[in-house]
């Protein structure tokens, strides 16, 4: 192996798409700003004992860990920045006991990729809110998802709605183990009704549990034909029949887009507990963003709060973000660089690209319209012509 080769699924970015991404990123940031969310930036590296969820296996399995040779404790790269600013608005941010709108932006390591086209370092991107549980924050952030997408170039995009109560309200009144509901969950996304009933077989539970669980992953579709099977193919228990309310108002309020409910979609191994929800768009593979409701996360580090959000990874987007050039700048002849220092300062300090051409390159290769040049005793920028 060539010594400078990286790992798989880990990539260089180089000048044109570094621009793109930080440029992109400046203008989602400024995004979340004007609709009062405030940027804060987690350290790459925790304790594991902060950073890994106990109840999400999958964020311990996508973590890469170490020994931290001044406390010789376990240090964990994050794999998802969520949690941190969960920790954050727990610990850090307690003081305020009302709504704390959150943002961040940066890269997070993965143990393993999600996909054969995934990268090991998304760039996670994402906004947060803690400290209300009304319908309206989902709603809220929702609508800060769909704008994101569209600064970002992200053409068609249609919404995906799913809702992890449904299922927790079935599992609850069949009286499954954690170990039978994780079986399940894991099934559900393959929208394999036999391979459900099947798991189910030698399970002490009521048949009616049983061909409840069977329909969850038939259940996906368009807004009316869903709701309209769920609500006759369901029990009405409270779980349920709350879960179908908050699908049926998030539906209403984005009646523009092109929305689809997906029931068996569940995310197994995740700390979500409510509403969930992800934007697609033709062409791409996987969701642009993805999101949802997960009150309580906070309770590992001491004040459990309503919370939801969302994120993407801004790599993701690259082929659609806007381009951006390199902005054009002053050549200047290595011979006059000392003589003309002063004046180059002020050029920079004013924005100006100045550069120092050592060699004899090509205007084209600095990036440089203009050069520098002295006449009648003053220096001045003219177009280049070489």
């Amino acid at each position: 192996m060539q010594s400078w080769q990286l790992p798989e699924y880990i990539a260089d970015i180089l000048p044109s798409t570094a621009r793109q991404l930080e440029s992109a990123k400046e203008a989602l940031l400024g995004l979340f700003r004007v609709h009062g969310y405030e940027l804060v930036s987690p350290p790459l590296l925790e304790y594991t004992s902060s950073l890994l969820l106990d109840i999400d296996d999958g964020l311990a399995l996508k973590t890469i860990r170490i020994v931290d040779q001044i406390s010789g404790r376990q240090l964990g790269l994050r794999a998802d920045i969520t949690p941190q600013v969960a920790r954050i608005d727990a610990h850090l941010l307690s003081a305020n006991d009302g709504i704390n709108r959150l943002c961040y932006a940066g890269s997070v390591i993965h143990a393993r990729p999600d996909s054969l086209l995934s990268t090991r370092e998304p760039l996670q991107v994402g906004a947060e809110l803690y400290g209300y549980e009304g319908i309206e924050a989902d709603v809220e952030i929702i609508d800060l998802m769909l704008k994101t997408l569209k600064l970002a170039h992200a053409k068609n995009v249609y919404l995906s709605l799913g809702h992890v109560g449904i299922f927790q309200a079935l599992a609850d009144k069949a009286q499954l183990t954690v170990a039978q509901s994780r079986e399940l969950l894991s099934l559900m996304k393959d929208k394999d009704s036999e391979a459900v009933l099947a798991a189910m077989a030698g399970w002490d539970i009521d048949t009616i549990w049983k061909q409840t669980f069977a329909v969850l992953p038939t259940l996906y579709g368009d807004v009316e034909t869903v709701l309209s099977r769920a609500k006759t193919e369901l029990p009405a228990i409270k779980g349920v029949q709350d879960a179908l309310d908050a699908l049926k108002t998030i539906c209403k309020q984005f009646k523009e887009y092109k929305v689809h409910i997906d029931l068996s979609i569940l995310r197994n191994d995740s700390y979500h507990t409510g509403l969930l929800f992800a934007a697609y768009a033709p062409g791409w593979s996987d969701a642009l963003a993805r999101g949802g409701r997960y009150d309580g996360l906070g309770h590992q580090f001491g004040r459990a709060r309503p919370a939801t959000g969302f994120s993407l990874d801004l790599r993701d987007l690259i082929e659609v973000l806007p381009q951006k050039p390199a902005k054009q700048g002053i050549k200047v002849a290595a011979q006059w660089a000392v003589d003309a220092k002063a004046f180059m300062d002020e050029l920079r300090a004013q924005g100006e690209v100045v550069v120092i051409d050592y060699v004899g390159d090509d205007a084209n290769t600095l990036h440089c319209d203009r050069e520098l040049v002295l006449k009648d005793g003053a220096w001045m920028t003219v177009p280049c012509n070489c």
